[in-house]
């Protein structure tokens, strides 16, 4: 995807951590997704507490979406967003381990996208309430490529809510 005016593209993407002051860790990655070039801030959700998924006994994380407003390419822009998490002291030693940082790219404007390396929009964002609540508070409106409108898909992870607390 380019743009022939320069214009910047929307992005939206999830923030989350669970080890060495998580609460700390998302507020400076969210600040910190405006350091990056060629991208804005837009807005950004509250900060979540949620329990985590997958089979080993963790800290809750705390969880939380913003949106930026980016001329990068998707590619680039996850690449920024990796760098960002190397900096933070992530890991990735097996899947739905502890992190001191996760930064997923969620959606990049209305494109749908499937290479080795990233899959838009994200595949499991419309299964993790984790993601869809703190979503829907700052895109209430949003339709997901593919997948019609976000707000459709809240009852589909009803039984999820109970462990998403806002803080």
């Amino acid at each position: 995807m380019t743009s022939t005016d320069g214009a910047p593209f929307p992005a939206y993407i999830a923030l989350g951590s669970n080890l060495d002051q998580p609460i700390a860790r998302v507020r400076s990655a969210i600040a910190a997704l405006d350091d990056l070039p060629k991208t804005r801030l837009l807005r950004a959700s509250s900060l979540y507490r949620t329990a985590p998924v997958g089979c080993l006994p963790q800290p809750d994380f705390i969880n939380a979406v913003a949106q930026v407003a980016t001329r990068l390419s998707p590619q680039a822009l996850l690449l920024a967003l990796g760098a960002q998490e190397a900096a933070k002291g992530r890991t990735r030693d097996m899947p739905n381990a502890p992190r001191t940082l996760d930064l997923d790219l969620l959606l990049y404007a209305d494109e749908t996208l499937r290479t080795p390396d990233l899959v838009l929009p994200h595949p499991r964002l419309h299964l993790r309430a984790f993601v869809l609540i703190p979503l829907h508070e700052i895109a209430p409106d949003l339709q997901i490529p593919g997948r019609g409108a976000l707000a459709a898909w809240l009852p589909a992870v009803h039984a999820q809510v109970s462990g998403v607390r806002r803080i």
